[in-house]
């Protein structure tokens, strides 16, 4: 895998940027997908299954491609790619609740479509929560089908498909 940039971003008084995760973020990636999935007032019982099931390990960042957004030097959110069988995976996609609706999920997006464009990924599909899909949507990607969510048996989750031009 080639060694990505960092990328610099100025807001009016804050500086941020994106850089590839690193080991010992791990804990912190944790906890900012925690309170990002929380976020939409899910039960305690969907809560743990969900740490259970997206838990982050340090092995999991060595194998994907994963990318943490940082507010002077505090992880604010990350997104993570999985490429398998030549069918590339948006996983995971988290933004700390307090920035939600304020623009920094759009700047992560951007910077992972940059790095699709740079590893030649033309597409990318998604599994998201019915709260968030308007994000992707608003973002380019369009819903294509649902499927059954690993968190809740009998509820269907939408699934998306985004075109990198």
């Amino acid at each position: 895998m080639r060694k990505v940039k960092e990328k610099i971003i100025v807001g009016e008084k804050t500086m941020y940027y994106i850089r590839p995760a690193e080991k010992n973020d791990v804990e912190e990636l944790n906890r900012v997908a925690y309170e990002s999935e929380a976020y939409w007032g899910y039960d305690l019982e969907y809560m743990k299954r969900f740490e259970e099931i997206y838990r982050i390990t340090e092995d999991y960042i060595i194998a994907n491609p994963t990318f943490v957004f940082l507010e002077t030097n505090r992880i604010i959110g990350f997104y993570s790619l999985l490429v398998h069988d030549n069918k590339p995976e948006l996983e995971l996609f988290y933004i700390k609740p307090q920035y939600i609706g304020k623009g920094y999920g759009k700047e992560m997006w951007n910077h992972l479509i940059d790095y699709c464009k740079r590893m030649d990924i033309k597409f990318f599909y998604l599994v998201t929560s019915p709260q968030a899909k308007g994000f992707y949507e608003k973002m380019g990607a369009v819903v294509i089908d649902e499927v059954d969510s690993l968190l809740r048996e009998g509820r269907k989750i939408p699934r998306l498909k985004f075109e990198v031009f």
